[in-house]
């Protein structure tokens, strides 16, 4: 059983590990850091496709966060003065306002400083 959360980010855009670089940096989580190209996805039961489509925070008892949802519990787990920015992203309405500008910025991230086109996401495959 895990005892540390895993925050899985994508280890080939340039723009998330900078991002990373800062969480590792300023917050210092007290969590292991690994990029979805080298985690053991289905151990902490995440698809590939999820993992490529946003940041994932997994519990040590395996819950998954997706996205902003990642970010807020990133910063309420960090604690410190980071803890009421992560509890106010899980309110609605700034949930759901965070859950956009987090989607937004995911899916530009190849134009974000640092961007390369190695860090666009895919695109979603057509149903039917």
């Amino acid at each position: 059983m895990r005892t540390r959360p895993v925050l899985v980010f994508d280890g080939d855009c340039g723009f998330c590990t900078a991002c990373v670089t800062f969480v590792e940096r300023r917050l210092r989580p007290d969590c292991e850091v690994v990029a979805r190209q080298f985690a053991d996805l289905p151990a902490l039961g995440v698809t590939p496709e999820r993992a490529a489509h946003e940041a994932l925070w997994v519990t040590p008892v395996g819950r998954v966060y997706g996205g902003a949802q990642a970010v807020a519990k990133i910063l309420l787990y960090t604690g410190r003065g980071w803890a009421p920015l992560g509890a106010l992203l899980m309110l609605p309405p700034v949930r759901w306002a965070a859950r956009v500008v987090y989607r937004l910025v995911a899916n530009n991230r190849h134009r974000m400083p640092g961007g390369t086109a190695a860090c666009a996401v895919p695109a979603r495959r057509a149903q039917g």
